[in-house]
């Protein structure tokens, strides 16, 4: 439920929007202006995103560079291929200048490669190397996210040389507060805390004040080990080094919650059997190509259930009662399965579950199946007896409630351990897979137990 504090912001924002169309309308550069600067950059980027081609236009060509900057940074993808349609080359080289390198990189990533190439060709030597060195990097890699604006200065400096130099600097980069201490290699031999350097003696080297125990990544490095490291070791950036230990970039933490939220939403849809690229602006024929392979998979699966259910239809026919009671037992194994299936990816995201000792923690769960089993086969066969009067047909769902159970917790800790060993996220679509095995080992144990005490429940 929205606060009150909510709404007013909501409102307010509703209102300057209103404006700032009515400003574009009228061409009035300054009313653009005052109301830009009473909004959130991200605020104003997500309501153009349903703006008409020609708002977009107009606002291109009355806000200036800085602005621009801001608002591109902040952008979704499809925003940003949308706003350069409208500005030239030169002029985008001038929004450029007042962007980070990574964020450049990013949207250059999201442009036509004709459009992209032209734009670093028409850019300074020393840009160009670092931005067509940042786009080498895989984009869900640690060289993909990282930025080149920080400071990093010659260990052998004093506090006083490097105040100086942090002065001077600063005002470039997207990280001041930690400073990181080369040697004349240029590499990386540790990290100095701004407010070290702040209160040293002038005559303090930066490697007496500098911590060497440094944690770091190589540019290779997926970004979800990145994120687990910020994350385990509470940093606020993390350099990324080469083999060399020279200094490329860093990562800050603004980009790692941008990569957990990321992670996390590529965990849920893929859960699912939903394309990561999906999102609720796709179209409908994108939409189809990306869930429809995958449906595929579960109609074949939903097909093997159904096989298993027709090789018993003599035993059903016979006892109608097992055909309202079986999905109790396929339902509750799927429930329990997902249980399990999410307490282990979660792990396996966390960098918690290592495969060499993987197999105590698929026993442990077969274990808390059988647990589970036993108290819901209890009240499920309780239940059924009563309303049945079947003492056998309780004791079958009891038995057949415990071993889904069990095969829930197996199936539920092993598939995504599967998916793990062969290099693949464990979020793929292993619901769909679970799903499965519960319903066609569900189905195939209770009717085989039917068929058994056949005799006993006519």
């Amino acid at each position: 439920m929205e606060t009150k504090l909510e709404q007013k912001q909501e409102e307010l924002l509703e209102q300057q929007l209103e404006q700032l169309e009515e400003a574009l309308e009228k061409e009035d550069r300054e009313k653009i202006d005052e109301l830009y600067e009473h909004m959130h950059p991200i605020d104003l980027a997500e309501a153009m995103e349903e703006w008409e081609e020609e708002e977009l236009e107009r606002f291109c060509g009355l806000a200036d560079d800085e602005k621009l900057a801001e608002l591109l940074t902040e952008a979704d993808e499809e925003l940003q291929v949308e706003l350069a349609k409208y500005l030239s080359n030169s002029r985008l080289l001038l929004i450029f200048s007042h962007m980070q390198k990574d964020d450049i990189v990013d949207m250059l990533g999201n442009l036509r490669i004709n459009r992209r190439k032209q734009l670093v060709d028409l850019m300074r030597a020393g840009d160009r190397r670092v931005i067509t060195e940042l786009l080498g990097y895989d984009e869900d890699s640690a060289g993909g996210i990282m930025t080149t604006a920080y400071i990093a200065l010659d260990g052998r400096l004093t506090s006083a040389d490097a105040l100086r130099k942090i002065k001077e600097i600063g005002p470039k980069t997207e990280l001041i507060e930690t400073i990181y201490v080369l040697n004349s290699q240029k590499q990386l031999v540790g990290t100095a805390d701004l407010r070290d350097i702040l209160i040293a003696q002038d005559t303090d080297t930066l490697r007496s004040l500098a911590d060497e125990n440094v944690i770091c990544v190589e540019p290779e490095t997926d970004q979800e080990e990145v994120s687990l490291l910020v994350s385990k070791y509470d940093l606020n950036a993390i350099p990324v080094v080469n083999k060399r230990k020279v200094l490329l970039g860093i990562v800050t933490v603004d980009d790692i919650i941008d990569v957990i939220l990321e992670e996390h939403t590529e965990d849920i849809l893929q859960m699912a059997g939903v394309s990561k690229e999906e999102t609720i602006d796709s179209t409908i024929p994108q939409s189809v190509r990306r869930r429809l392979p995958w449906l595929c998979v579960n109609l074949i699966t939903a097909f093997l259930s159904s096989f298993a259910i027709k090789s018993f239809e003599s035993v059903i026919a016979q006892v109608v009662a097992l055909s309202a009671t079986m999905t109790i037992v396929t339902g509750m194994g799927g429930n329990a399965g997902n249980q399990t299936l999410s307490i282990m990816i979660r792990g396996i995201a966390l960098g918690e579950v290592e495969l060499k000792k993987s197999w105590r923690l698929v026993l442990k769960e077969a274990l808390i199946g059988l647990v589970d089993g036993i108290f819901m086969g209890v009240a499920t066969g309780f239940i059924v007896f009563c309303i049945y009067e079947n003492l056998y047909l309780g004791i079958i769902i009891f038995i057949a409630m415990i071993a889904n159970q069990m095969i829930a917790g197996f199936c539920g800790a092993l598939i995504p351990l599967i998916f793990k060993a062969l290099k693949q996220d464990p979020a793929l679509a292993s619901s769909i897979f679970l799903t499965a095995a519960t319903d066609i080992l569900g189905f195939f144990i209770f009717l085989s137990l039917a068929s058994v005490f056949l005799p006993f429940l006519r």
